[in-house]
């Protein structure tokens, strides 16, 4: 059983004029009902990049943050909670964690979908220009996971991993398919047809293979306070 803090929750609320995000989660000490849009309670301000099923948890790996530190000093939202996570715990990190991980979660059932990307409301949330990018260059992006069965999740419960979907997709693997070796054709294939991969992810595979092109990256790691 991996322990892990209570699970966090938020509004969708202003950042910025003309920006709204749901980043600022607080923790909850009473159970929740998890669903396949995720927690009770919890929001996502854009429903097009975040939330919904394939996304309805995001886990963030609290051993992330003494790394931030180190990098960018002790900047008061570099603590559990400053990724906007509805879960955070030590011991699971992107090079141990796969698409398909199957984790019991109190009573309900939650499975790796992919990782994160990051967009430009981080560099807003944490006052750094370049904050989307470093996190997509670290590769310390967390992941989501979609909800196989619903439950009630109380405090002090912890995840349980119960089965392996495809254990040697990695999401460090995934990651340096997608930043590192970007049209790499034969992991792009094998990638567009991973079926516990969620479907944006494989479609994304799919036009780099199309296109023999990697997509600009732009608009998501600078994006515009202006056209958000």
């Amino acid at each position: 059983m991996i322990p892990l803090a209570p699970v966090r929750i938020g509004p969708a609320v202003p950042i910025a004029p003309g920006v709204l995000s749901a980043i600022g989660k607080h923790p909850v000490d009473r159970p929740l009902r998890l669903g396949p849009e995720g927690f009770e309670g919890d929001q996502q301000a854009d429903r097009r990049r975040h939330g919904g099923p394939e996304k309805a948890v995001h886990h963030y790996d609290a051993g992330h943050y003494p790394a931030w530190r180190d990098e960018l000093g002790d900047l008061p939202r570099l603590a559990p909670g400053g990724f906007g996570e509805n879960l955070s715990s030590g011991g699971l990190t992107e090079s141990g964690v796969a698409v398909g991980d199957r984790f019991r979660l109190g009573a309900a059932l939650v499975e790796v979908s992919q990782a994160r990307q990051p967009c430009w409301k981080l560099n807003i949330h944490f006052a750094v220009p370049d904050m989307a990018r470093r996190v997509q260059d670290s590769g310390r992006t967390g992941w989501y996971y979609r909800v196989i069965e619903p439950g009630l999740v109380a405090p002090g419960d912890g995840l349980a991993l119960v089965a392996r979907g495809a254990p040697g997709w990695t999401l460090d693997r995934l990651w340096r398919i997608l930043y590192r070796d970007r049209l790499n054709r034969a992991e792009l294939a094998e990638m567009a047809a991973l079926e516990v991969l969620s479907e944006s992810w494989r479609s994304l595979a799919q036009r780099r293979l199309d296109n023999a092109a990697v997509e600009d990256w732009t608009p998501r790691l600078q994006g515009s306070v202006v056209n958000p």
